[in-house]
């Protein structure tokens, strides 16, 4: 026989007791639940602007405070008892509240809807999971920047086509990464303005007739301003939708920066190698050593795109303002943001980490790569770029045809091709003074190098996520 369900607070209107199996599918407690912060910090502001509207009296506020400072302390030490009263956390909360101070908690809800209270809570949590997000994704750049830093004598082959193109510094395709990650920072930060407007004060639908201050409880929120339509405040999910295209762009370029290390890491490159920490073994052939964490990246970036999809699949086929369908975006939500905090944690500590080999890296240079470099020669001769990729084409050509590398095609048989070559064409042969004759800004030469290294440290300083925001989460979780 199927359990009893508790009366709702909103089954005033109802003679039967809502059935159990759809009970179960229609509550969100188990997903919502981590909002308890959330929700609780924004009835204590709406408990003083009600006081501020003269419908709570100071006596009441400081009776819902208390109340709700022992709830917090239940759900911090893991004591709060949840009901099958409770179908998500604003009714577990608010039914937690009556029982501890009575009948003024029935005043909480005055002129509140669980639209506006809802939307206001998701905000408010994803805020905090922005910044918190935010200072990841500028520990992941740092780290790199040091790790560019440290190794930028090692020259390895650029890869166009996956197939060897020239030579460049490991540290600028280190940096390649700490540039997207950058973008993806800046991106985050723009989202975070979106999602700090205040819906709190919308009621379900109309508004809230009772004169609440709604730019007080902006302010008491830290919310930069407030809606200006209350249809659209309690249906509007774009900052959600934003948020999880965010993680799944974020996703995909770590899961390119993974991809790329994945192959470095095969015997046949023996370019880089995790340390213990970050690989596995096989249960069979005990002399695999596995890149599990960056195949798990590449993989978890396909999960992240799905959830986006997904819930863009949901905000197409509702109407306007608020419909149930929309309690899909939390459990899609928290998804990204635990799977993007996990992620970043540990790409960046593997990076950290990364043993890259020289000498593997050196000997996959050949002078096939400096084939542009012969061209360059010609141009800087006098010869028009188009005729001297076509001349130093023919001297590949021959390079190939002979089985020669292209540094001992003698000097006769390059002059036949183009009297324009001289004995001084040998001192292209220099993968060194090839990578460095990139010094224009984002090229791969050292001083290139220290000008993106130097850039992406000012821009660490400058962010106010380094400080301003590592402040602020030092204040909230204290």
């Amino acid at each position: 026989m199927s359990a009893r369900i508790c009366p709702k607070l909103w089954g005033g209107r109802f003679t039967k007791e809502i059935d159990p199996d759809f009970h179960n599918l229609n509550a969100s407690i188990d997903i919502d639940k981590r909002l308890y912060a959330e929700d609780i910090e924004g009835s204590i502001a709406y408990a003083n602007a009600l006081c501020k509207a003269g419908l709570l009296s100071e006596e009441e506020v400081l009776l819902i405070e208390n109340g709700f400072e022992k709830i917090m302390v239940e759900w911090r030490s893991d004591q709060f008892v949840i009901t099958d009263q409770d179908e998500d956390i604003h009714s577990a909360n608010e039914r937690r509240l009556l029982e501890l101070i009575g009948d003024v908690a029935k005043k909480l809800h005055t002129g509140r809807s669980r639209n506006d209270q809802v939307i206001t809570d998701t905000r408010l949590y994803l805020r905090k999971s922005i910044d918190k997000l935010l200072l990841k994704i500028n520990k992941f750049i740092e780290t790199l920047v040091i790790r560019a830093e440290q190794d930028i004598d090692i020259l390895l082959p650029g890869y166009t086509h996956m197939q060897r193109a020239q030579p460049v510094k490991w540290s600028h395709w280190l940096l390649s990464y700490a540039w997207y990650a950058k973008t993806d920072a800046e991106r985050l930060q723009d989202i975070r303005k979106r999602v700090n407007v205040l819906p709190l004060g919308s009621g379900a639908i109309a508004g809230n007739p009772f004169k609440i201050d709604r730019q007080f409880l902006a302010a008491s929120l830290g919310f930069d301003s407030v809606t200006c339509n209350s249809m659209h405040a309690v249906s509007d999910r774009d900052f959600v939708a934003e948020f999880l295209f965010w993680s799944s762009l974020t996703a995909i370029h770590l899961s390119r920066l993974a991809e790329d290390l994945i192959i470095y890491n095969t015997n046949e490159f023996g370019f880089v190698q995790f340390s213990d920490e970050f690989s596995t073994g096989s249960s069979l052939m005990p002399q695999k050593r596995n890149p599990d964490l960056m195949e798990l990246i590449r993989g978890k970036s396909g999960t992240l795109l799905g959830k986006c999809t997904g819930f863009l699949a949901i905000l197409k086929g509702i109407p306007s303002t608020y419909n149930k369908d929309l309690q899909e975006d939390k459990e899609t939500l928290f998804s990204a943001i635990d799977t993007l905090e996990s992620v970043l944690c540990n790409v960046e500590r593997a990076v950290a980490s990364l043993t890259v080999n020289q000498r593997k890296c050196n000997d996959a240079l050949t002078a096939d790569m400096l084939a542009t470099d012969l061209a360059y020669y010609l141009v800087r001769k006098g010869i028009p770029f188009r005729e001297a990729h076509h001349l130093a084409g023919k001297v590949v050509a021959f390079s190939e045809s002979e089985g020669v590398p292209l540094y001992e095609v003698p000097i006769e048989k390059l002059q036949e091709i183009s009297r324009i070559f001289e004995k001084d064409v040998q001192h292209i042969w220099d993968f060194k003074k090839s990578v460095e004759q990139y010094d224009v800004i984002g090229g791969t030469s050292s001083f290139a190098l220290r000008e993106q290294i130097d850039s992406l440290r000012l821009w660490l300083r400058e962010s106010s996520v380094s400080s301003v925001v590592a402040k602020e989460l030092k204040e909230n979780s204290a």
